[in-house]
């Protein structure tokens, strides 16, 4: 089984809530490119996989494209996947101000 969350703020910028979240979960984070994403950053553990990127990513046409169109509102995007449900994970990171459940998938 995955459970994958997917958060999203407009409060924060990425490397804000890197800080916020790395403080919070005691994860360190490491920055990442790819050229369908941009910039993102990663932290992993046997756990829990957490990823922060923006929301606007770059677009075949050399415009911003939304990664999720479905929350135009969201500025940043956390995505978590864990082998199994973890409520006390989300719950740490719902304690964060301007952070919002956007979606839970089970797979």
């Amino acid at each position: 089984m995955i459970d994958d969350h997917t958060y999203g703020t407009s409060t924060h910028t990425a490397s804000e809530l890197v800080r916020l979240v790395s403080a919070r979960l005691g994860l360190n984070f490491t920055e990442r490119d790819s050229n369908y994403r941009g910039t993102y950053h990663l932290a992993s553990s046997p756990e829990v996989r957490i990823e922060i990127q923006p929301n606007l990513i770059p677009g075949d046409d050399g415009e911003d494209d939304l990664y999720a169109p479905e929350h135009p509102a969201a500025h940043v995007l956390l995505f978590t996947t864990t082998p199994a449900p973890a409520p006390a994970l989300q719950a740490r990171l719902s304690s964060i101000d301007g952070l919002l459940h956007l979606k839970h998938e089970t797979e």
